[in-house]
């Protein structure tokens, strides 16, 4: 079993230079603790939600800082990217993090496309789709060539060249991503705050490809997670930020105008228009933790979430916990990482 620190870089009441500077700090603390990875999403647009627009340049900062941890976008959103611009600039990230990077890719949230100019259309998973495949092409082989519907490359390569195979995730809601990921032997990485009813017809599908396509389940679990040796004082204490993580989730679509729905659920983004993301801020905070949305108790009480969450879901590798969202003081944030480390890890 994997452990791993998630952030979506929240920007709530910190500045961005304060945020990120936290965030740094936070992650030579995860390497000293021996957490095994720490996570970034890419998102652009939206602040309350993230203001995590280049995670590349964030690990090539924080592997000057640290020994051991590896870093991990969680997810390249690849509509936004040219696939073999992007397959040179993981290649050039590996170097500079000593080989400790891996990554996932993705379509992204389905209100960034209007953000970022680009056609929120039924061409849009098909075009994806064959980024992803231009993509690792590019990273597999020195020298290659592509004729496609969206792309025509002819004799094409990158410079650096990867000399390694990356350990890759898919992450996301609909039932395609989990194909691509057990068809390819990918990981996948299950969206905070659902608990595992919501997705699991999803990783029930995932888990039957792998056993179809003879690759192995590959699970990282994430949660927001706050503790205390006291009970009272973890539901205290977590409160606001959770809250909080929840509100800068939904934020995109309570703050803005979002396209139409029938446009998102041509495009495959049928579950931003189903009103999930807003109706997780009507549930009550204790209705959140006693419902396994977000785990917040004793260290006991975490081990208790993990083990139950193991026995649900067949192939998790990996536990991911956030604890710097929704405008969560610095202090609290390494709190919560020293607990877990040292109340948690070694009895999983």
């Amino acid at each position: 079993m994997r452990f791993s620190i998630y952030t979506e870089i929240q920007q709530h009441q910190q500045t961005p230079e304060q945020l990120y500077a936290e965030v740094l700090e936070q992650m030579v603390n995860a390497d000293r603790l021996g957490f095994d990875t720490y996570a970034a999403i890419e998102h652009f647009f939206f602040p309350k939600f993230s203001i995590s627009s280049n995670p590349t340049a964030l690990f090539a900062a924080a592997a000057q800082k640290t020994r051991n941890i590896t870093f991990r976008t969680m997810l390249h959103a690849l509509p936004y990217h040219n696939p073999l611009v992007l397959a040179s600039a993981i290649a050039a990230t590996d170097i500079l993090t000593g080989g400790r990077y891996e990554f996932g890719v993705g379509r992204g949230h389905g209100w960034i496309p209007t953000k970022a100019g680009v056609p929120l259309d039924e061409e849009a998973r098909p075009r994806y789709e064959e980024a992803v495949d231009l993509l690792f092409k590019a990273l597999a082989e020195e020298r290659f060539s592509h004729h496609g519907t969206h792309f025509d490359v002819d004799d094409s390569h990158i410079h650096p060249f990867p000399r390694r195979k990356f350990r890759i995730y898919l992450g996301g809601t609909s039932d395609r991503t989990y194909e691509l990921a057990a068809q390819n032997g990918w990981g996948v990485a299950v969206p905070p705050l659902l608990p595992y009813a919501a997705l699991r017809e999803q990783l029930d599908l995932y888990r039957a490809e792998c056993a179809k396509h003879g690759t192995t389940p590959d699970i990282v679990w994430i949660h927001a997670c706050h503790l205390d040796h006291d009970r009272a004082t973890a539901m205290r204490e977590a409160r606001e930020w959770v809250l909080g993580f929840i509100a800068g989730n939904a934020s995109p679509l309570t703050e803005y105008d979002t396209p139409p729905a029938d446009d998102l659920v041509k495009a495959g983004y049928g579950f931003y228009a189903a009103g999930i993301m807003e109706s997780l801020g009507q549930i009550p905070f204790e209705q959140l933790v006693e419902d396994d949305y977000v785990w917040v108790g004793t260290p006991q009480d975490i081990l208790e979430r993990i083990a139950a969450t193991r026995e649900l879901c067949e192939g998790v590798t990996e536990i991911g916990i956030t604890v710097n969202a929704g405008g969560a003081p610095h202090w609290m944030a390494i709190k919560n990482q020293e607990l877990f480390a040292h109340d948690v890890m070694p009895h999983v």
